[in-house]
């Protein structure tokens, strides 16, 4: 399995070496020629002006928008959350998202960079224990469409959810060293999916 991480902007690096760390194979996507040769993406957080900006200006937004409709397994954290949301509220003028993940998002809903914190927070793998959450700038799910599943919750805010291709966190899991987030991306979301192809 080759999977991608859209290296515009933001943590590009810590989501590579998280994918390199549960033993599959990372690679960074700029161009449409490097949007080809992987199965899955990975949209790191950063800004999600910015990145969906930078994917018009290397001319890959139609190509991923276009990959994601046709069912290429994708992860986004926190802004890539928002840049996979069909809807987003609190949202600039003329923003754009690659959509697909039927989920209506509020940006920076937990604050600012200075109302940035870490939580232990259930997340619904079947393990009863919890994962660390860094949450900065992040964005939370207002409402879930037919065929999204929350996964976990803050404050009864809907913080990580999925579709049968497509997984979303509002946190930073490259940032704590604990890979379980990553692995559940590669084994329940992508593996799965691309297993449906063959």
């Amino acid at each position: 399995m080759r999977i991608g991480v859209l290296a515009l902007q933001g943590d590009v690096r810590e989501h590579a070496r998280s994918l390199s760390d549960c033993g599959v194979s990372a690679s960074l996507v700029r161009r449409a020629s490097e949007l080809e040769r992987v199965d899955a993406l990975v949209i790191p957080g950063g800004e999600s002006t910015t990145i969906a900006k930078l994917a018009r200006t290397f001319g890959i937004f139609d190509e991923i928008s276009a990959r994601i409709k046709n069912g290429m397994p994708t992860y986004g954290s926190c802004a890539g959350m928002i840049l996979l949301a069909n809807q987003v509220l609190d949202a600039i003028v003329g923003q754009e998202t690659f959509g697909g993940l039927d989920v209506t998002v509020r940006r920076n809903a937990f604050g600012r960079q200075v109302d940035s914190f870490e939580s232990d927070i259930a997340f619904d793998d079947g393990s009863a224990d919890l994962v660390k959450a860094v949450f900065i700038r992040a964005p939370w799910v207002e409402k879930v469409g037919d065929g999204v599943q929350v996964l976990a919750s803050v404050d009864k805010h809907p913080v990580a959810v999925r579709s049968e291709t497509l997984f979303a966190t509002s946190f930073h899991p490259e940032l704590t060293g604990d890979h379980r987030i990553h692995r559940y991306f590669i084994e329940e979301v992508a593996r799965p999916a691309l297993e449906k192809v063959k």
